[in-house]
């Protein structure tokens, strides 16, 4: 059993979110930055969660043939918009307006996959929250894409930043939407190594 997570051996993190890098901190871990240079493109003929796992597990594979005696964790996380679409980082402000604009005064899914990878073995999960929406004015998305936060995030939001003062309502876990998934993780591992 490898023992990761230290500074003799730090988790290697294959992604450059400061969501996840913060996440992994909060769990005690000491962690190494290695963002995967290539992306899994997004797989139509399977559901979202086994497309969306399909794109952590890349990740982390990627990442692990580079350090095949570390562990390395891959994670991917998708907004998807009421009627189910895949609604990614926003190209830009208009993109950005729209998608808030779908998202405002109703119900939506978010969906994380993580992969870890150890020289031992592999495995993956998919975690998924519901967030709603209260209904928000035209100003008010306008004044949020002008603050900057909307533009490096999937559905064009930060539940972390000024996006949670839009959520009226969260069932699921609040770090799924953030961008891993911290309890479900913490379990995941343990039985990854102990069961």
């Amino acid at each position: 059993m490898v023992i990761f997570g230290t500074k003799e051996n730090p988790l290697v993190l294959a992604s450059a979110s400061p969501r996840r890098k913060e996440i992994c901190q909060m769990l005690g871990w000491e962690i190494e930055i290695e963002p995967a240079m290539a992306e899994e493109p997004w797989d139509e003929t399977v559901t979202k969660e086994e497309a969306v796992l399909k794109i952590a597990k890349g990740k982390a594979c990627e990442v692990f043939k580079k350090h095949p005696s570390r562990v390395v964790l891959g994670s991917d996380t998708v907004v998807l918009a009421p009627t189910g679409d895949v609604l990614g980082k926003p190209k830009d402000e208009q993109e950005a307006f729209s998608m808030l604009s779908t998202l405002s005064g109703k119900t939506h899914r978010v969906l994380t996959a993580v992969w870890v990878c150890t020289p031992e073995k592999q495995d993956g999960f998919v975690s998924s929250a519901l967030v709603t929406f209260r209904p928000l004015s035209e100003q008010e998305i306008k004044d949020y894409i002008a603050s900057g936060e909307p533009m490096d995030k999937a559905g064009a939001y930060g539940i972390q930043g000024i996006g949670k003062c839009f959520i009226a309502n969260l069932e699921g876990d609040f770090y799924t939407v953030m961008g891993l998934p911290k309890e479900e993780l913490l379990k995941f591992v343990k039985s990854l190594y102990f069961f």
